[in-house]
């Protein structure tokens, strides 16, 4: 099982998480590109310190929305779309491979996530800078979504991915940050639901039983505690018999 987080969220003096610390825990980090959060110098730092790690680098491309962090979304026609994808992740894999790494995944962020986990155009957007920029890329996204639908019609492999530290619709959806409860802070109970979640199930809000099988499993680098959260996802994956490693690997 991968575990991934959302790193290199900083930006010139802001800073956002423990990219350090969390780099010692997961398999892959999901690296901001600039146009949500990340700076050139964030950006290079991060791929060295994943590179040292041997932890997978990928792109986390996002909404041009540095003041909204990527978190509100935007109409964006199709080619516009696609082309930032494009320059998002050509950027990024510059500093991989400057730290002797490569970026080998893209990863949608925030608003831009969730829009194309439903909206077909955005989703074949994504999926066709990622294809012009190197097709052996993966996609990393929600199963049963409209990104895993495109990039299964251009030949793109995509990965599934669940959150453990999420909230869950009825319909596998992510429940809306602005609702209580959308984000859970609770070490064991986010610890028990990355167990559930990797040998096949989770709990939506309303009690149901989803039946999720993911690749990779993510903690939100940008969560309070969320080193701490990490470190117990991992031990509890390795006390369940779940062995971690990239997806991409």
């Amino acid at each position: 099982m991968d575990l991934n987080s959302d790193l290199g969220e900083g930006f010139g003096a802001w800073k956002m998480g423990d990219d350090e610390a969390m780099l010692d825990i997961v398999t892959s980090a999901n690296v901001a590109c600039g146009f949500h959060a990340g700076d050139p110098s964030v950006m290079r730092r991060v791929c060295e310190m994943a590179a040292e790690r041997d932890v997978a680098i990928g792109a986390h491309v996002g909404y041009r929305d540095l003041a909204g962090f990527g978190r509100r979304a935007l109409a964006i026609a199709p080619d516009d779309l696609a082309d930032e994808v494009l320059y998002q992740i050509g950027a990024l894999d510059a500093f991989a491979r400057a730290a002797g790494s490569r970026v080998t995944y893209v990863k949608p962020h925030g608003a831009l996530y969730n829009t194309a986990a439903v909206d077909t155009e955005q989703a074949a957007a994504i999926v066709e800078g990622l294809r012009r920029y190197d097709p052996a890329l993966a996609l990393l996204c929600l199963p049963d979504s409209e990104m895993q639908r495109e990039a299964e019609k251009a030949g793109v492999v995509a990965y599934a991915e669940a959150f453990a530290d999420r909230a869950y619709t009825s319909d596998g959806k992510l429940v809306p940050r602005g609702r209580p409860g959308a984000v859970l802070h609770d070490a064991d109970v986010v610890a028990e639901r990355a167990v559930g979640m990797a040998t096949g199930g989770v709990v939506a809000e309303n009690g149901t039983k989803l039946d999720v099988r993911p690749d990779s499993l993510c903690v939100h680098g940008d969560t309070p505690g969320a080193v701490e959260l990490a470190r117990r996802i991992e031990a509890a994956l390795t006390g369940a018999g779940i062995q971690l490693g990239a997806f991409t690997g």
